[in-house]
């Protein structure tokens, strides 16, 4: 198989495949788990009920390419899912009965009149639960996983740090932050008004953890400072912050002039920056610090038949997905739907 792909490195493009699920899932899903965020600053039923339709048509959709990203790993990165997965169960799980509890409150919610106030509470509940296990993760991820031989040999709560507790309330915020921006560009009227007053000072909060969590990231392992702030790795490091935070001052002022697009588009950026200053920190390791992506690969043979499946599926999800919000485009009608 080698032979036949000769100028091709398998583990690094597998490596962006599941870098661009995970960041895929990140902006799609991050955007409603950031309405259900903001449930609690709009007590009024009929606001709740705008919010819920305008992320009706896709929200559950999103949530493929968490599996994309989970079953990627798996296949293609064997070695790293099973030590990743014994790090990192207790969060993860949390993540995944709070996606549950979201779906569920989404559907029941429309069935009853009496048990509304308790749906939406499991509502917002349950996505504060998987976006603070997302970013829990993430940080417990970033700060390094004991191992011995091929194994995890860290222990149960291992996880659970001071850092991972930041990079989890920066990652809710951030949802806020794209939940607002969202509503801003969905709806209209009061509540439009409401979604650009949370989206200012979520912008801010989300500037604070994004340089909070860049400040103590270096810290955390010599090879981050080696790729930040020495050569050659801070040429390609120091455009990061740059853009950051000409990105952010172009969202602070398309949220003062109360634009409509623009500051969902420079929300997604932000993310995108930050998930491109993420993979600068830990490239070219799948576990950081600890195993790349070439130890832990399955065998080339088998990365190729899964690659093979992917580029096959990808496209067709890509399209469905592009067709689905080209369909669901435009404002939500408070009264109708969308028009």
């Amino acid at each position: 198989m080698s032979s036949l792909l000769p100028h091709l490195d398998i583990p690094a493009i597998w490596a962006f495949v599941i870098a661009f699920a995970v960041f895929a899932y990140v902006v799609m899903d991050g955007f409603d788990l950031g309405v259900a965020l903001l449930f609690p600053f709009c007590s009024e039923r009929h606001d709740r009920d705008v919010m819920m339709n305008s992320v009706a048509p896709v929200w559950d959709g999103n949530e493929t390419w968490l599996v994309l990203g989970g079953g990627g790993l798996f296949a293609a990165f064997p070695l790293a899912y099973g030590i990743v997965m014994p790090a990192l169960y207790a969060p993860l799980i949390a993540m995944l009965l709070g996606l549950v509890l979201r779906g569920v409150a989404f559907e029941f919610r429309w069935r009853t009149e009496r048990w509304k106030p308790v749906w939406d509470t499991a509502f917002t509940g349950g996505s504060l639960v998987a976006a603070l296990a997302q970013g829990i993760a993430l940080g417990a991820l970033l700060q390094g996983v004991r191992i011995e031989g091929r194994a995890y040999a860290g222990g149960w709560w291992d996880w659970l740090t001071p850092f991972s507790l930041l990079t989890g309330a920066a990652v809710v915020i951030g949802y806020g932050l794209l939940g607002a921006t969202w509503l801003v560009m969905k709806t209209s009227g009061e509540l439009q008004v409401r979604a650009l007053r949370l989206a200012r000072p979520l912008a801010i909060l989300t500037l604070a953890a994004i340089v909070a969590v860049s400040l103590a990231t270096p810290f955390l392992e010599g090879k981050y400072w080696q790729r930040w702030f020495e050569y050659p790795g801070i040429f390609f490091a120091a455009p990061v912050p740059l853009a950051v935070a000409g990105t952010a001052f172009l969202l602070l002022r398309t949220l003062a002039d109360g634009h409509d697009y623009k500051p969902f588009l420079l929300s997604l950026a932000l993310f995108l920056l930050c998930f491109v200053g993420l993979g600068i920190s830990i490239w070219p390791d799948i576990i950081p610090g600890r195993v790349t992506i070439h130890q832990a690969a399955a065998p080339e043979s088998s990365q190729v038949f899964a690659l093979v499946g992917v580029l096959i599926l990808v496209p067709i999800i890509l399209v469905y997905t592009a067709y689905a919000y080209w369909v669901f485009r435009g404002k939500i009608d408070p009264e109708v739907g969308y028009h």
